[in-house]
């Protein structure tokens, strides 16, 4: 209920004063379960992917354990569907609700960055997102966010083609961790491959 009605106000608050632009509506799976992998730009970039797909979608979002540290903030992101995770250490909490959301045929919200990128431009992408995405087997769908979030500028956002990571194959901690970094890198490649330059 929380999720519906702040998807739906913050739709017209961004279409009405960020001229918010949708492009690739296409490219969105019509069956559950599938991963959203979006790059990080601002606060609202929640708000904005959610506005970017079909209300149909209720996208569960994994967030920083910060942000519910104020209790009343922190009870509006849970009733909107969103959890914690731990980003400095190995949340298995986090990780083990993931695979329960997708499990139970959701749509999870990740932005493998981590945090915000100050300038724009794409950072390294944590492991996390590509552990969950290879692990349950599901498709990404790649979404990448060009602002810049000012009143009356257009914001656009791109959905790419869905993609599933290879089969996760390792014989050491050593050779898995590599191979989760080369699929962090495949996530941001693809996330960089619908990022157009110079648009306005």
């Amino acid at each position: 209920m929380l999720y519906s009605l702040g998807r739906t106000v913050f739709s017209i608050y961004l279409r009405l004063f960020h001229r918010l632009k949708i492009h690739g509506a296409d490219n969105i799976p019509k069956r559950k379960p599938f991963i959203i992998c979006s790059n990080h730009i601002n606060w609202k970039d929640p708000t904005t992917v959610g506005a970017a797909f079909p209300r149909s979608v209720n996208i569960r979002f994994m967030a920083k354990k910060e942000l519910f540290k104020n209790p009343l903030f922190g009870y509006a992101l849970k009733k909107a569907g969103a959890f914690p995770v731990d980003r400095e250490n190995a949340d298995y909490g986090a990780i083990k609700k993931a695979y329960q959301l997708l499990n139970d045929k959701h749509v999870l919200g990740l932005f493998p960055e981590g945090s915000r990128s100050k300038d724009g431009s794409l950072q390294k992408a944590y492991n996390g997102a590509a552990l969950i995405a290879v692990r349950s087997g599901v498709p990404i769908v790649p979404v990448a966010i060009k602002g810049p979030y000012k009143l009356f500028k257009p914001l656009n956002i791109f959905n790419g083609r869905p993609f599933v990571l290879p089969p996760l194959i390792y014989n050491s901690k050593e050779e898995k961790k590599a191979q989760l970094e080369e699929m962090s890198d495949m996530i941001m490649l693809n996330i960089s491959s619908i990022l157009p330059d110079g648009i306005e």
